[in-house]
């Protein structure tokens, strides 16, 4: 049953989230948008958002004392039955609003094991799934004992970034040191995790009555690490159907997500197997994943995991749609030209192109698991050759 007199929040730091708002607005819901004061040039789309509003903001950070003033000034005169955060950077804001208004849904406690790395390993750990050897960056006697029982390489990571973002390679524990100086009163923010060499999956998920009611796992083509910061072409391939490793995976996530407690949801987690046949969980999220991940998904269900995030979270009684079994693959870079011209990748097996200032990507589709291998090896090797450029990483997040 659909209600139409509800009103959600959305909640957007970044440019993402159009399908989900569109579907709100289709199921008969007043959407309204918050968003940081930088994208007003966004192509938000206006037809489907009832009013949005802008947070000032440096480099989409916020104030978050004055965001729960605004928004609770808001509430003055607007109902909000749902708080939606739509990327990863939004999920402890609209938590924090969440508690605060006493709106249901995921509150500060659940939030943390989505957003926090630490969090998210230690709860891991705790129910037996698992992980890199890693340390919180905070006693040092600790990290001292980690370095004499675990050795390097290892990584550097923020606990409450995004992806590849601020993750550094560690070679030796005088870089650490080296590191954590310069981190000055920011290293309890830190941790320190043994660097395992492997492929790297990621599970897509969607999450009813804590129950995970759908899920498809896919393989990057190369480490997203190594992409942001050695500059690659990013891609990722759904994996064989009822392949051991792709059962392995699907039962790790299940697992996972019921010991993290997100009671119904979108999530994307990854996953990394090393050198000696076993998986590792790395991290998990409770949002649609970037980069595009949605449309492979999509193109290889014919589910749409933003339009039914929306439906999951307006509807009472919702039911999962009944997914297709076809394969598809993805591939994306930063391009040389301003509009590269991908006119002559004309297989039929194309079905989604890019549609970015200085970046190339598409997607294929097929219902042969082998023909999506093959076109991916072709289609990439074309990618570095006709397209590719690179660019610094990032420190910080950007569109």
């Amino acid at each position: 049953m659909t209600s139409n007199k509800l009103t959600i929040l959305c909640i957007s730091s970044y440019e993402k989230g159009f399908d989900f708002m569109r579907q709100a607005k289709e199921e008969g819901c007043k959407v309204l948008l918050l968003t940081s004061q930088s994208l007003q040039g966004a192509p938000w789309p206006k037809e489907s958002i009832d009013e949005i509003f802008y947070m000032p903001d440096v480099n989409k950070e916020w104030n978050i004392d004055h965001m729960i003033n605004a928004v609770s000034f808001l509430a003055r005169e607007e109902q909000i039955d749902r708080i939606v955060a739509l990327d990863d950077f939004d999920v402890e804001k609209a938590a924090r609003l969440r508690e605060h208004l006493r709106i249901p849904g995921m509150g500060e406690t659940t939030a943390r094991y989505f957003r926090d790395k630490l969090a998210m390993r230690m709860r891991a750990q705790e129910v037996g799934i698992s992980v890199p050897p890693f340390v919180h960056v905070l006693n040092y006697e600790k990290i001292k004992k980690f370095f004499v029982e675990v050795v390097p390489p290892y990584v550097l990571k923020p606990r409450m970034q995004a992806g590849a973002i601020g993750i550094k390679k560690i070679n030796n524990e005088k870089e650490l040191w080296q590191n954590l100086n310069i981190l000055g009163d920011r290293q309890s923010f830190f941790l320190l995790e043994k660097f395992i060499d492997g492929n790297i999956y990621h599970v897509d998920s969607i999450i009813v009555n804590r129950e995970v009611l759908f899920a498809i796992a896919s393989r990057y083509g190369l480490p997203p690490m190594e992409v942001a910061h050695q500059g690659r072409v990013f891609s990722s391939s759904t994996m064989k159907r009822g392949s051991k490793d792709e059962r392995t995976l699907i039962r790790m996530n299940d697992e996972l997500l019921k010991s993290l407690g997100l009671v119904k949801g979108i999530s994307h987690s990854e996953f990394i197997k090393g050198a000696n046949g076993k998986f590792y969980f790395l991290e998990t999220s409770a949002r649609v994943g970037g980069a595009n991940l949605a449309e492979l998904v999509y193109h290889a269900t014919g589910v749409n995991l933003w339009k039914e995030w929306a439906k999951l979270e307006i509807n009472n009684g919702y039911k999962i749609p009944k997914a297709e079994s076809n394969y598809a693959g993805i591939l994306q870079s930063l391009a040389k030209q301003e509009w590269p011209d991908m006119n002559s990748f004309d297989e039929p097996e194309v079905v989604w192109r890019l549609r970015k200032r200085c970046h190339a990507g598409l997607i294929v589709a097929s219902q042969s698991y082998d023909r999506i291998e093959k076109l991916m090896i072709n289609y990439t090797e074309r990618f570095y050759n006709e397209f590719f450029t690179s660019a610094p990483a990032p420190e910080k997040p950007i569109d």
